[in-house]
């Protein structure tokens, strides 16, 4: 099928080899490539900072994450527009990683995720996108929305809290224990900007909401600190230590350098070490970073594509994100994904190319080691009323209301199990829960689907009278193990007391083993009742089934024949 080649196709730099050397690429697009890259660039400074607080590590490793796994990604993808960095859906995810193993355990849980996702390609998993049910989608984005929004609280409001609970519970017990040490120039400064961001799309302008909001901020912030209130910023937040032995603040205006992820410093701030026994703990957070990863890197080349027109390949995605995600923690960088927002704006910015990814990466290391000393006033009230947008543009919320009001039940209930169990326990037993039963569900409204009628007076199939010990029946919907025992058991109870049972099975598409299995209970059913067993009108899958059984006629027992018409002319009365 050529017009799905995009999903089983996998090759190193898919997408640059198709956008820069398959198509003509000149001095014209490199230009719309550069403004693109330049435009998202100055955009995912403050947001690659904001997620990688939000995560539980200093700043500059959000930024270390989108220019050594974005620019790697962006060369080695499958998606020529996507812009990946750090996003929010890791948020809920990386967060316990950090309090946990610190930020070497973290790097180490993000080299194994990049290998997942390289051996994901190499099985050609990418296709596996489609059979991921909407409502699990929108039930686990949604449930991160609400976590990621519940964690800037304590920063939007000023509030002193030591350190956060681990359970979602216990979180919103902090809170409110610590509402009353409110601050109300942390809180004039987190609103203003969160004002900003909501009123400033109102005037159409092509400079994204966050960079004006930000700086509105920063200035109140600024403006606040020299009269002597304190809001807390970067600066005063973060560190990070220098050659001659002192402390500087903020974010260093350093490249990020080549160091083992395991001999960075875990939560006791000693080297964690590179162990079996630490592989081992870390490889369910790996596997989940993975799976994250790579749904939200293929739902985003879905939605590029449809905004553009072109097609990605999902498995070279994979592959590209699989390698991004490996090399990045050598260098600092925290897991990398896709980012819907920031790759639409590369789109809408005129990006030709997956060199505008680059572009993107090379900004933002321009903006760490010439900008390191004006980012660290970026209030820190202010993050968080940037983040507590990003949450709720990820949750999705009007989609998610929308599914609740019209789509059918089972997917309702699909959706509230995966919001309400990413917010309680978390996004790996969401997502397993989520798919296990939405496919039950779903089993089961195809099972109901499969029925038995009697047509053995039904002109419409039977034009001449039958013997009076003969029953005609029809079987509609696939014969599979959710269906068949209660369709066979059906069959059992209107073949009583009959001499000559005809099956017309034209509507049945699939009979698989437990299909098979209750077929083989009823021919000896019949065997013992001294019954035939007449079958017509098989679909090509039933029949190789039947075949590869081995389930032949029996003489005087078990009869097939092509057609209806040809069993009732043709078998003996």
């Amino acid at each position: 099928m050529p017009h799905k080649a995009h999903l089983f196709s996998l090759s190193l730099g898919h997408a640059f080899y198709e956008a820069c050397i398959k198509e003509k690429y000149n001095l014209k697009r490199l230009g719309q490539d550069v403004l693109a890259g330049i435009s998202v660039g100055i955009i995912a400074i403050p947001l690659a900072m904001a997620l990688a607080i939000a995560s539980g590590v200093p700043p500059q490793y959000g930024l270390y994450t989108a220019i050594v796994g974005g620019f790697i990604i962006s060369l080695t993808g499958g998606s020529r527009y996507s812009i990946s960095g750090p996003t929010a859906a890791f948020v809920v995810l990386l967060y316990p990683i950090a309090q946990e193993f610190g930020l070497a355990g973290l790097l180490m849980a993000t080299v194994m995720s990049g290998i997942i996702l390289v051996m994901m390609s190499l099985l050609k998993l990418g296709q596996l996108i489609q059979y991921i049910p909407e409502p699990v989608t929108l039930g686990f984005t949604g449930g991160i929305g609400v976590v990621i929004a519940t964690l800037q609280l304590k920063d939007f409001f000023g509030l002193s809290i030591t350190e956060m609970p681990e359970h979602y519970i216990d979180k919103l017990a902090a809170l409110a224990h610590a509402f009353p040490t409110i601050q109300a120039a942390s809180t004039s400064v987190a609103l203003a900007t969160f004002v900003v961001m909501l009123l400033w799309p109102k005037l159409k302008t092509p400079i994204p909401a966050h960079l004006p909001a930000i700086l509105v901020g920063s200035f109140l912030a600024l403006w606040l600190n020299q009269d002597g209130t304190i809001v807390e910023t970067i600066g005063t937040r973060f560190n990070y230590p220098l050659a001659d032995g002192g402390v500087g603040m903020g974010i260093p205006p350093f490249m990020p350098t080549f160091e083992l992820p395991w001999l960075q410093d875990g939560a006791n701030h000693q080297a964690l070490g590179l162990s079996w026994g630490m592989v081992q703990a870390l490889l369910p957070s790996a596997f989940a970073i993975a799976m994250l990863g790579a749904i939200e890197s293929l739902l985003c080349a879905v939605v590029l594509d449809g905004m553009t027109g072109k097609r990605h390949s999902a498995n070279s995605e994979l592959l590209g994100q699989g390698l991004g995600n490996i090399i990045a923690p050598f260098f600092g960088g925290i897991p990398a994904t896709a980012a819907i927002a920031r790759s639409a704006a590369n789109v809408k910015a005129g990006a030709q190319s997956p060199v505008a990814g680059m572009v993107h990466s090379i900004v933002l290391l321009l903006g760490l080691l010439l900008l390191a000393n004006i980012l660290a006033y970026l209030p820190m009230p202010a993050m968080a009323a940037l983040l507590l947008v990003v949450a709720w543009n990820m949750s999705e919320a009007p989609k998610a209301l929308h599914l609740v009001k019209s789509a059918p039940k089972s997917d309702v209930i699909v959706f509230l199990t995966c919001f309400s169990l990413t917010v309680i326990f978390d996004m790996v037993i969401a997502i397993t829960v989520g798919i296990v039963l939405a496919a039950l569900l779903f089993m089961k409204e195809i099972a109901e689907m499969t029925r038995l009628y009697d047509i053995s007076q039904n002109k419409r199939y039977i034009d001449s009278d039958i013997p009076e010990n003969w029953v005609v029946l029809k079987i509609n919907g696939p014969l599979f193990f959710a269906a068949a025992d209660s369709i066979f058991s059906e069959i059992t109870l209107l073949a009583k007391e009959r001499q000559t049972l005809i099956l017309y099975m034209d509507g049945v598409s699939i009979l698989d083993a437990g299909g098979l299995t209750a077929l083989t209970k009823l021919i000896e059913h019949l065997q013992a009742k001294q019954c035939k067993l007449v079958i017509t009108d098989l679909q090509f899958q039933p029949i190789r089934t039947l075949a590869r059984a081995r389930i032949q006629p029996i003489e005087g027992l078990l009869h097939f024949y092509p057609t209806l018409v040809d069993a009732l002319e043709k078998h003996p009365h």
